[in-house]
């Protein structure tokens, strides 16, 4: 995929930074030394750590450079670095992992958790929210639309969802061995939005990039009007004209033993 884009992803903070806010609240850890954010993004879940931690050593790392330019921008004081989940390990003074809306993306994220988690000391903590949102309208209207015929086919036909995530249990047995607790919950977003144009625009930062990203600009143009129709029709205008994005999110935090 081409690189991620801070800004189309910022256009809805708010909204994408409440997940990371409700996780970092059932993070316990009193003192820590250092505190890293996975997929850290433009910053704006690494800046909820600063706040909360901030006599730690804060650090975030992402394979995006745009992102790590925005996160740079934003918390010059934190140190931020071009990494990969799957080969990142972290120090042994690291006392808090952090990790929103990434490991959706990771290949058997389960072992990469386990992998992760088992290197951290005693008492410290990993944090993890993911979307589980394959099974809504706005992933499975992706798929849909890309397997109809037109312009996009040759060049985005064979493109998938992402598979759906794990069950909490595979999660809880996966840590829990080595963990002295492990809390797995999920949790419902509605979010507000003004139109079917702006789930569109939402999902344009995230889940639609795998089909989007391929096309050139009318084979683009073209999917983004029949992916919008159908998201017209799947989300429908409420009382007062805006329409509600349904958002499920997998939220994972387990204390090492």
């Amino acid at each position: 995929m081409a690189d991620w884009s801070s800004a189309q992803y910022l256009k809805f903070e708010d909204d994408r930074t409440r997940p990371a806010a409700d996780l970092l609240r059932r993070v316990v850890v009193a003192a820590p030394r250092r505190v890293v954010d996975i997929g850290c993004g433009p910053g704006n879940s690494t800046e909820l750590l600063a706040e909360r931690f901030p006599a730690a050593a804060i650090e975030g790392f992402d394979t995006s450079a745009n992102m790590l330019e925005a996160a740079r921008a934003r918390l010059p004081a934190a140190h931020f670095f071009a990494a990969d989940a799957t080969s990142w390990t972290p120090s042994p003074e690291t006392d808090v992992v952090f990790a929103n809306a990434i490991f959706q993306w990771v290949p058997d994220h389960l072992a990469e958790l386990r992998r992760i988690f088992e290197a951290l000391p005693s008492g410290a903590v990993l944090a993890v929210q993911m979307p589980d949102n394959t099974d809504e309208p706005t992933h499975r209207l992706m798929e849909e639309v890309v397997r109809a015929d037109g312009p996009w086919s040759a060049a985005a036909g064979h493109v998938r969802r992402r598979p759906r995530l794990p069950s909490p249990e595979a999660y809880y047995d996966r840590l829990k061995p080595i963990a002295r607790s492990v809390d797995v919950w999920h949790t419902i977003y509605n979010h507000v939005l003004d139109d079917a144009a702006a789930i569109v625009e939402w999902v344009k930062g995230t889940g639609l990039r795998p089909f989007i990203d391929p096309l050139g600009g009318a084979e683009r143009a073209a999917y983004l009007v029949a992916y919008e129709a159908r998201i017209a029709e799947a989300y429908p205008p409420r009382v007062d004209g805006k329409v509600l994005l349904r958002f499920p999110r997998l939220f994972v935090v387990a204390e090492r033993l």
